[in-house]
């Protein structure tokens, strides 16, 4: 089966970061997506540069909303797709191949609840620098978040019929939340086997670190138990006293 995949871009006064995101897109060779732009009311020419790229677009809203997460529950509403793929500003599809790799490991039969794969950090001149240090596991379920979030949520693609909408309360890692609530709801989750996504990294959460950390142990909590999280998260401060 040929999915159809719903590329969603959300931004606001990101026209510094936004043309290797753009040229991704329209260099996949894979052709069946639809690209949904859900800009925040930008101040520069995020949108303009977004218009002149030549993309066909199913969608450029540009209005002001309540935050990151509220945008991508306006692509959410949008889209039509199989699958959401939420492309931040500055990241982009690894290799003009990309889409054709993950859409050739849906097989035949149903389609997956998830697809997920690697990803590759690199820096503002888009050179790699190294490989996601939380690497994805080869089996996934929702209890591998424990260990930490061991897909970026870029390179998680999920089934549009079963996710829920990103829950607003959380400012900094409601993707946390919403990637564990998908694979509550999912029994067929498959490892694409290649890297699908260039990160950049200058997210909100890192230029928040210490919130979103704090935000993501709330979630972990919530999910796991309060006694299975603080004991994993002993073992990671002694794994990383141990590392140097």
């Amino acid at each position: 089966m040929r999915p159809k995949f719903s590329i969603i871009t959300v931004t606001y006064n990101a026209s510094a970061v936004i043309g290797p995101t753009l040229a991704s897109v329209a260099a996949q060779s894979y052709k069946n997506w639809e690209y949904l732009l859900i800009d925040g009311g930008s101040r520069d020419d995020t949108v303009a540069k977004a218009e002149a790229s030549g993309i066909e677009f199913a969608h450029i809203v540009s209005e002001r909303d309540n935050g990151l997460y509220d945008a991508m529950n306006k692509g959410i509403g949008l889209a039509t797709g199989d699958y959401l793929c939420f492309l931040n500003a500055g990241d982009a599809f690894h290799s003009p191949d990309t889409m054709e790799r993950i859409a050739a490991a849906v097989g035949e039969g149903p389609l997956p609840d998830i697809l997920y794969g690697e990803t590759a950090e690199v820096d503002e001149n888009r050179r790699f620098v190294r490989m996601r240090r939380l690497q994805a596991p080869e089996k996934l379920e929702w209890t591998s978040f424990k260990q930490g979030m061991l897909v970026c949520h870029q390179a998680f693609y999920a089934r549009r019929d079963i996710v829920p909408l990103y829950d607003l309360k959380y400012r900094l890692s409601a993707d946390v939340d919403w990637c564990i609530k998908v694979m509550k709801r999912s029994q067929n989750i498959v490892n694409v086997g290649c890297t699908v996504v260039d990160y950049l990294q200058n997210g909100l959460s890192l230029q928040n670190h210490r919130a979103s950390l704090m935000e993501r142990f709330g979630i972990m909590c919530r999910h796991y138990g309060v006694l299975s999280t603080v004991a994993h998260h002993l073992w990671f401060v002694l794994r990383a006293i141990v590392k140097r």
